[in-house]
């Protein structure tokens, strides 16, 4: 279990040399230079035990101190340097932050800094060939993409935890005047009858004189799903339109735009709602006089759930949908950069007749809330729910549903590049740029994990084969995803249980739902980087749950990864000595490298169990 580390080699050598000269014996230092070619029998101590290096320069001096890195000035200058930099990178607008919030983003920017130049120096004083070149490059390449998701991270935890101001929206409580009239757009495709009844009732009730609803039925090819619901349209009466168009290009899109085209023409608000959605009665009446402000485009209100209490898989996902609600919107919220959200949205009239919605996208909604932005217009986020819809009663239908939003920020990270980052749009402010690409770089992260992952299995791969020659940089190479994997995971539980108050059972299940995607946006960010469009595919309501085979076929590309991981791990305890911090390192590295694979699996096999609490979900009794 020796380390060859200088300062130990020259204590332990003077030690020696001094007590052998007092004493009178002749010896010889047999190990006068290092000896690279030991590596494959003796490891990294054989090598590196020369009083010299291979070029002949002396290692340490046999006088005066000691100092285990000699270049700790340097070293000390370039982390300061390299700190202050990233700090003021983190602390741009930093107005809005107290100072707890500021100490905090210091703190990790100068550890950040300091590991870096370590990782850099440590590295730096091994014999390279090309191959360590090579990996030193992919090390370099992939330590700027953790840290920059960590500073990411870290910011926003900063401004959830320690804001000093918001940007101030709310429920309208008050009668001001200003009541415009409303078209409610509802697109729907092959959806439950009695579930798309229930949304109507919620729609008829609402507490607010003028307003219109216009269901869109888009290629449904069932009569008897959409037949009921044109009927009972006309029953509602004349507010409520009911359209069947078949065939009709552009999805989601291209059913809002047929919408946006027989919308009445005194409507100065569309507002659009999923069709599994239950609004409350005082949705337009407490949010529409926010357009009362005229550079107001969008009003957003959360996307919410009212089955989130009928199985321990939907409380799983719950949680892990409140992160981005009640954190991430409400501080982009505070740079007027929210990312719009098809459902519970409303849109000034002029605005989305001049924009209208893109089909070219399977985001539609967050790519027209960024155009708003692109044409000088803002966003209000109001952080109360005001409508609750049904989450997917299947993990596949979980995935689908974050491969299409991450597929989707692909596209219009894409297509809009220019602006995000080249600054081609003078109307986008700094941090409405920041936030848009920020916002998606931990998916991107989830993307690149993929390629590392990869890596990381034919790494060991080697490892078991040659387990000397490969294993030397393993610590290395292994630290940053442990050190990605528990800042995510500690921001979760500090966030969930500090600030917004969420029991740690709930904590618990929001951080697996959430590891269990990752996979799923892994492959969503690759696809979307390297394909231009994909069809459509929308999230299905009321499912029947299935089996363990459905479980483990809805799971099966992570339970092979898990397997080879887990097999990857057991073939180190069983065919490597495992008695050096770089072997132990690299095993807790496959191990945790697996947990977001084992969570989808976990994840998948709740997903079968039968509801607990099926009288919870309206949209089942109606089923």
């Amino acid at each position: 279990t020796a380390e060859a580390n200088p300062a130990d080699q020259a204590i332990y050598l003077r030690r020696l040399l001094s007590e052998l000269n007092r004493a009178g014996y002749h010896y010889f230092v047999i190990e006068a230079f290092d000896q690279l070619w030991k590596t494959g029998d003796e490891g990294d101590v054989g090598a590196y035990w020369g009083v010299y290096d291979v070029d002949r320069h002396q290692k340490f001096p046999f006088t005066g101190p000691v100092v285990e890195i000699p270049q700790w000035r340097i070293l000390a200058v370039a982390s300061i340097v390299l700190a202050v930099l990233a700090l003021a990178f983190l602390l741009i607008d930093s107005s809005g932050l107290k100072q707890r919030g500021r100490s905090f983003l210091a703190l990790i920017a100068f550890a950040v800094a300091s590991f870096l130049v370590f990782v850099a120096y440590d590295y730096s004083r091994q014999y390279l060939g090309l191959l360590e070149y090579v990996l030193g490059f992919l090390l370099v390449i992939a330590a700027l993409g953790v840290f920059a998701v960590l500073f990411v991270e870290a910011h926003e935890l900063a401004e959830t935890v320690w804001a000093s101001r918001r940007r101030p929206f709310g429920s309208v409580q008050t009668d001001q005047g200003f009541r415009p009239r409303v078209s409610i757009h509802v697109p729907c495709y092959n959806e439950p009858p009695e579930m798309m009844k229930r949304t109507l009732d919620a729609l008829a009730q609402l507490d607010y004189a003028d307003f219109e609803v216009l269901v869109i039925d888009n290629n449904t090819a069932d009569e008897a799903v959409w037949r009921p619901v044109e009927a009972y349209c006309a029953l509602l009466g004349p507010r409520f339109r009911f359209f069947h168009v078949a065939p009709l290009a552009g999805f989601k899109a291209g059913a809002l735009n047929y919408a946006l085209d027989r919308t009445s023409a005194d409507v100065k608000v569309i507002a659009v709602i999923d069709a599994d959605y239950l609004v409350e009665r005082h949705w337009l009446k407490f949010l529409v006089p926010h357009f009362a402000e005229p550079r107001i485009a969008i009003v957003q209100a959360p996307q919410d759930y009212h089955d989130g209490e009928q199985s321990l898989f939907k409380r799983f996902c719950h949680a892990e949908y409140k992160g981005f609600f009640h954190m991430g919107m409400v501080t982009r919220n505070d740079r007027d950069a929210i990312i719009q959200h098809g459902t519970m949205t409303m849109i000034r009239r002029s605005v989305m007749d001049r924009l209208r919605w893109s089909e070219w996208t399977i985001t539609e909604d967050a790519e027209l809330g960024l155009r708003v932005f692109e044409a000088g217009y803002s966003a209000a986020y109001v952080p109360e729910s005001h409508g609750r819809g049904v989450m997917p009663d299947r993990f596949i239908d979980y995935k689908k549903q974050r491969f299409r939003w991450a597929y989707g920020a692909m596209q219009i990270l894409k297509r809009h590049a220019g602006s995000l980052f080249l600054g081609r749009s003078n109307t986008l402010s700094a941090g409405q740029r920041f936030h848009f690409v920020a916002g998606w770089l931990p998916w991107c992260a989830d993307g690149l994990n993929l390629f590392f992952t990869t890596g990381a299995l034919l790494w060991t791969s080697a490892m078991l084969v040659a387990p000397t020659k490969v294993l030397a940089p393993a610590l290395i190479f292994a630290f940053p995803p442990l050190l990605l994997f528990f800042a995510k995971i500690s921001k979760i539980l500090y966030v969930y249980r500090h600030h917004m108050r969420v029991p740690l059972a709930a904590t618990i299940g929001a951080a697996v739902a959430g590891l269990a995607l990752s996979h799923t946006i892994g492959k969503a960010v690759i696809y979307g980087l390297v394909t231009k469009t994909i069809p459509f595919f929308r999230t299905p309501k009321l499912r029947e749950h299935g089996g363990l085979w459905q479980a483990m076929a809805e799971a099966r590309e992570e339970l092979f990864v898990l397997a080879l991981l887990w097999s990857a791990a057991l073939g180190m305890v069983l065919l490597s000595e495992m008695d050096t911090t770089d072997a132990l390192a690299w095993l807790v590295m496959l191990l945790l490298q697996s947990t977001p694979y084992l969570a989808a699996v976990l994840m998948s096999l709740l997903a079968i169990t039968p509801p607990q609490n099926p009288e919870l979900s309206l949209a089942a009794q109606g089923h």
